[in-house]
């Protein structure tokens, strides 16, 4: 690869070009971001050489790679106005947490050298400031080929990954949202409306919030993390993640029928069941 560009320069795009750099890129690294200050502060910590606030720029950078590290909302219209400027051989993925239609979308736009892919990596933080190098050794990266994607470019997303550190897997677009809805999307939403609980229940002589615990602050850590982000995966994966609410919701009843019925036999197996599995994935 010649050249490389971040479209989104905030935590994600950031760690992308930093990963890039620490294994041994030499190439340009461009950022494309509609923020000036996050340009801005991108280059002077180094993480991209030039940057962008104007779409059309990029004709000039001689593009191999584009990244997409923005908000999944945004994919398709950057994606349009990016046609236009970039080489029929220059290969698009990206960090998105959504695929499932947005896939095929993108495919209708792009070609096929559009490859989906999915990093199971990131914090609660944001901004460039304060992405992370390392932040994808040994954590799975989820690529999402069609039948429509070109073999080669899927290969060099593929290479890309594992040479960053990922371990990489095979999903269709479907499956993925529906495993992410459940598993990633589902938690976000939870530490959302945890955090809203206590402001819900709040009183004016009782500020709930001065008496969290650790796990209360384990627990809803995620909920720092970008609104505009969590809006827009919310939303672009609406369908499963109302499912995967309405199954919290379903064990939550059930957890509160036994603690109402002082089911003691019950309640005890229910929790040593839960803590089990729990106890599988460390």
């Amino acid at each position: 690869m010649e050249s490389v560009l971040v479209v989104g320069v905030g935590f994600m795009g950031g760690s992308f070009a930093k990963a890039l750099r620490k294994h041994g890129f030499k190439g340009k690294i461009y950022g494309y971001d509609i923020n000036p200050e996050s340009i801005a502060k991108a280059k002077t910590l180094g993480v991209i050489d030039e940057g962008t606030t104007n779409l059309p720029e990029v004709k000039d950078f001689n593009l191999s790679l584009v990244m997409l590290s923005s908000p999944v909302r945004t994919f398709e219209g950057i994606a349009r106005e990016l046609k236009k400027y970039i080489s029929s051989e220059a290969v698009v993925t990206d960090q998105g947490s959504v695929k499932g239609e947005l896939v095929y979308r993108l495919e209708e736009i792009l070609g096929s050298r559009y490859v989906g892919g999915h990093p199971i990596a990131g914090t609660e933080r944001s901004g460039v400031e304060h992405s992370i190098a390392e932040l994808y050794e040994g954590k799975k990266v989820i690529l999402t080929p069609t039948e429509r994607t070109d073999v080669k470019a899927l290969g060099l997303v593929r290479e890309i990954w594992e040479e960053l550190g990922g371990e990489v897997e095979y999903m269709t677009p479907e499956l993925h949202d529906y495993v992410f809805g459940i598993v990633s999307h589902l938690p976000h939403a939870v530490a959302f409306a945890l955090v809203d609980t206590l402001i819900k229940l709040s009183k004016p002589d009782v500020d709930l919030f001065k008496y969290p615990g650790g796990g209360f602050k384990d627990f809803t850590r995620i909920a720092k993390s970008d609104p505009v982000m969590w809006r827009d995966i919310f939303l672009a994966n609406k369908e499963n993640v109302l499912l995967a609410i309405e199954g919290f919701i379903n064990s939550l009843r059930e957890l509160e029928r036994l603690i109402r019925g002082e089911k003691e036999e019950e309640l005890t197996e229910f929790l040593r069941e839960v803590k089990t599995k729990r106890m599988e994935i460390d």
